[in-house]
């Protein structure tokens, strides 16, 4: 399956329609994963020593820690890049083991999903960047159509 087909699979997967709210795909991707989705925006994390943001997952919660940026729609992007990752079921199972011994006090699934940040032209992340721009999409779709906007302005 090509990036386009995965992406679109995965959208048609979320059952959320053609436009949805950004609380609305929250709410969805933990419902899928079954664990508690918290978002935290970090501070001292800045997008000059490259990461703008990082999912963390512990035994009953994933977490989505940022970067922080006074752009609306770039912090959006951050986060609905590690949302892409979720529901694209990347690092589920064994797919980010790493050896216990070089991190032994976090767990396999979070060293592993830390450790594999750096490819950022490999397959995963490019399928998570084009699902958070299909995202970011539909939510932008629902801003207009809650506004209107479309109605007034065509």
């Amino acid at each position: 399956m090509n990036t386009e087909q995965t992406v679109s699979a995965a959208v048609a997967g979320l059952q959320l329609g053609g436009t949805f709210t950004f609380d609305e795909l929250l709410r969805s991707v933990q419902d899928r994963r079954h664990r508690r989705l918290r978002v935290i925006e970090l501070a001292d994390l800045d997008t000059h020593d490259g990461l703008c943001a990082l999912w963390l997952a512990t035994e009953t919660d994933d977490l989505v820690l940022h970067a922080r940026t006074d752009s609306t729609l770039h912090r959006q992007q951050f986060i609905l890049h590690e949302l892409a990752h979720m529901i694209l079921g990347h690092c589920d199972g064994d797919d980010c083991t790493v050896d216990e011994a070089l991190l032994p006090n976090i767990p396999p699934y979070t060293r592993g999903r830390l450790l594999r940040r750096q490819d950022l032209d490999s397959k995963t992340e490019i399928a998570a960047e084009s699902l958070a721009d299909r995202l970011a999409a539909s939510i932008r779709g629902s801003v207009f159509a809650e506004s209107r906007y479309s109605e007034v302005f065509g």
